[in-house]
């Protein structure tokens, strides 16, 4: 082989190991981001509660049944009575009920939880169903406790029943579902502050249902 050749031979390779060391480092990145990005991990597990703290709360069990509103189909948060899942168009289904969001840090939702429950136990009132977001189970559980609240209140971990709620990005927020399973948002979101301004709202929400 001559010199000429030699040298040619050894540029040649000296490409090939060079696109080689570029094609490795431009895939690595990729792969790495696939590591960090791929399919979703599981959830966490659901918080460990107490028997000891639910008994405490003394919450209403969750309502089950079956329909409900389409858009909440599938949606599955947990009864914070007992700590089992609950479809969340079930519980809703079959008569009017008042969805309301809220969470332990949320200020308003302190004067807004009490109204509710004083509402919920008047002659006539709808359903009223709590949907702790945004804040811990065992921490709700405390809240509910504290300020006597004792409404079906399930927690809502993943934020699926906020999503599919479509809920705005304020707390508290509260939603009524009529009887024939339409999901209409109370406007203006304001903390209620009494249960008369809790079943003006409701009445007018519901309007001729």
């Amino acid at each position: 082989m001559n010199l000429r050749a030699y040298r040619s031979e050894i540029q040649w390779t000296v490409v090939v190991v060079v696109l080689a060391v570029l094609a490795a480092v431009a895939l690595w990145p990729r792969d790495h981001e696939q590591q960090q990005g791929g399919p979703a991990a599981a959830p966490p597990p659901a918080e460990r509660i107490d028997p000891q703290q639910r008994a405490a709360a003394a919450l209403q069990p969750c309502p089950t049944g079956t329909g409900g509103p389409a858009g909440l189909a599938g949606v599955s948060a947990q009864c914070l009575a007992d700590g089992k899942p609950v479809d969340l168009a079930g519980a809703v289904s079959g008569e009017p009920t008042l969805i309301n969001l809220w969470a332990t840090w949320c200020v308003p939702c302190r004067t807004e939880l009490p109204a509710l429950q004083a509402y919920s136990t008047e002659p006539g009132a709808i359903r009223v169903l709590g949907v702790q977001v945004d804040s811990g189970a065992g921490e709700g559980l405390d809240l509910l406790r504290e300020l006597g609240v004792h409404f079906p209140t399930v927690h809502d971990g993943d934020n699926r029943a906020r999503a599919a709620l479509r809920a705005p990005n304020v707390l508290p927020v509260s939603f009524v579902v009529t009887g024939s399973g339409e999901v209409r948002r109370i406007d203006p979101p304001v903390a209620f502050e009494s249960p008369a301004e809790v079943r003006a709202a409701v009445e007018r929400t519901l309007g001729g249902q």
